[in-house]
C-alpha cells in the first residue's frame, strides 16, 4: 500500500493562485476581528479607498478608514459572531458603507460606489469564530440603472397627471382627489374644505392682448397659488381659466379667510407681456363638506354655485356655499 505525500511546492504554488486570487478578484474582502482589528485588505479596496494593506493590517478598522457608519458596522459583525451567520445589505437599504468611488465617475452616472454588503463568520478549525470577513460588491452600474427608470417612471407620471401651462394637478388627476377626499369624509369626518375660481373677463383678456398674453396670466396665477397654498392642499386646474383647490383641515369659515386673501393677492398684481400692462382680478366660490353632500358631485356643484353667485353679484369677490340663496336641489351652473 502505497502513501500520497504531499508536496510541499505544491501547496506553496497553490497558495500563491489563492493570495493571486484574493488580490485580483473585482470584489471587495476586508477581514477584521472581534477587536475590529484588520487582518485582510484585498487589492479591491486597496485601489479604490487609497489605503494600502500595509498601512492596516493589524490596526483598528474605524481608526483608520475615514467615513464608515461605525455603530452599524459593529452591530452587523456583533450579529455575525453572535449567530455564526452571514449578514447582507443592500444599496437599497443603505447605498454606501464604505466611501468608495464609483470605477467610472463620469460616464457611469455616479460619483460614489453603490455596494451591496455580506459579512460572513470565519470560523477557525476547532470551530471557534473570532473573525468575519466583509464583502464588498460594486452594483454601481444597475443601481444607477435603476434609479434612472424609477426617475424615468415619476416623470411620465407626472406628466399624466400635469397640466401642461400652468404645472398644476390637471382636471382627469384633481376629479381623482376629490373622489378619494369625499370617501375619506364618509368613513371619518374631518374638516375639508372647496375653494374654486376662475380669471375675470379672461376671454377679454385674450381678446384684448393675444392669448399668449392670456397663457402669461393663467402661468401667474398658477405661480402664486403653488406658493400660496400648503403642501397638504391639492391645487389644479379645472379647465380654462377655473382652478380648483381641496383644503385640507380647513372649515368653511377659514376657507372663506384663505380665498379673500387670495383674492386680495392676485388684485395686486400686474403681468408685463411684451410691452403690454395686464391687471385682473378673480371671483370665487367656498364650500365646505358636510353630510348634505351625497356625493362628490354634489359637493363640486355647490362650490360651483358659489362661485357663479361671485360672478353674477359683481365679481372679485368671495361668497360661501352656506351663506347664498339655494333651492335643496343642487344644480351645475354652466
Amino acid at each position: 500500500m502505497t502513501e500520497t505525500i504531499n508536496n510541499p511546492n505544491d501547496e506553496i504554488a497553490n497558495l500563491h493562485w489563492l493570495l493571486t486570487i484574493l488580490q485580483n478578484i473585482d470584489v471587495g474582502l476586508a477581514v477584521v476581528d472581534s477587536n475590529y482589528r484588520v487582518q485582510l485588505w484585498n487589492g479591491f479596496m486597496e485601489n479604490y479607498s487609497r489605503i494600502n494593506s500595509s498601512a492596516l493590517l493589524g490596526k483598528n478598522l474605524f481608526e483608520n478608514v475615514p467615513g464608515l457608519p461605525e455603530e452599524w458596522i459593529k452591530n452587523k459583525i456583533k450579529e455575525v459572531l453572535m449567530l455564526m451567520s452571514p449578514v447582507t445589505s443592500s444599496w437599497e437599504q443603505r447605498q454606501t458603507v464604505f466611501d468608495l468611488p464609483s470605477s467610472r465617475p463620469f460616464t457611469g452616472g455616479s460619483g460614489h460606489m453603490y455596494q451591496d454588503l455580506s459579512i460572513i463568520p470565519l470560523t477557525s478549525i476547532d470551530g471557534s469564530c473570532s473573525n468575519v470577513c466583509i464583502i464588498v460588491y460594486n452594483v454601481t452600474e444597475a443601481a444607477v440603472g435603476k434609479l434612472r427608470l424609477e426617475d424615468a417612471n415619476h416623470q411620465l407620471r407626472m406628466l399624466s397627471i400635469t397640466d401642461g401651462l400652468t404645472k398644476l394637478y390637471n382636471r382627469a388627476h384633481w376629479q381623482e382627489c376629490l373622489e378619494q377626499e369625499f370617501r375619506k369624509y364618509r368613513r371619518k369626518t374631518s374638516d375639508v374644505t372647496l375653494m374654486m375660481f376662475d380669471i375675470d373677463h379672461f376671454k377679454h383678456v385674450n381678446d384684448t392682448y393675444g392669448h399668449p398674453a392670456g397663457d402669461a396670466v393663467l402661468r401667474t396665477v398658477s405661480g402664486l397659488l403653488k406658493k400660496f397654498v400648503r403642501n397638504s392642499d391639492i391645487a389644479g386646474r379645472y379647465g380654462g381659466e377655473e382652478f380648483c383647490v381641496i383644503l385640507m383641515d380647513a372649515t368653511e369659515s377659514a376657507g372663506r379667510l384663505v380665498a379673500e386673501r387670495f383674492r386680495k393677492l392676485i388684485e395686486q398684481q400686474t403681468v408685463h407681456y411684451q410691452d403690454m400692462v395686464i391687471k385682473f382680478t378673480i371671483s370665487l366660490g367656498v364650500s365646505q363638506l358636510t353630510p348634505e353632500f351625497a356625493t362628490a358631485k354634489d359637493w363640486m356643484i355647490s362650490v360651483d354655485n358659489s362661485l357663479y353667485y361671485s360672478k353674477e353679484h359683481g365679481r372679485n369677490q368671495v361668497n360661501v356655499w352656506s351663506e347664498i340663496p339655494h333651492s335643496d336641489h343642487l344644480e351645475a351652473k354652466n
